[in-house]
């Protein structure tokens, strides 16, 4: 299952905010344990990869901009983490499940 993960805001769902670097840590790690194929989605560049994970610098386009189409072209069933109601109305649509940015970020913090 393709997992698209707005990055900045799940790294935002915490208090201390979750670094580029150990946001793309954790979620290799769950996707490790999960079988996902998870794409960490950042504005600007991206942090350094990791093996397990796909992880996205959109440069000169949002995050949001490159989940909605990204989103859009993907022919298999995936899963939309983010608390952006907005992302979640332009990419969420055929999205087989939404999680929250939140409760993904707790998730990912409790694997160590």
């Amino acid at each position: 299952m393709i997992v698209l993960v707005d990055a900045p805001n799940v790294r935002r769902s915490l208090w201390p905010n979750l670094s580029q670097e150990r946001l793309v840590e954790l979620l290799a790690r769950w996707a490790e344990e999960e079988g996902a194929d998870a794409i960490a989605v950042f504005d600007g560049p991206a942090p350094e990869m990791v093996a397990g994970i796909e992880v996205v610098g959109t440069d000169s386009e949002s995050a949001d901009d490159w989940i909605t189409r990204t989103a859009s072209e993907l022919a298999e069933p995936y899963v939309l983490v983010t608390s952006d109601r907005e992302l979640r109305e332009r990419a969420g649509g055929n999205a087989e499940r939404v999680i929250g940015g939140g409760a993904f970020a707790r998730q990912l913090a409790a694997l160590g």
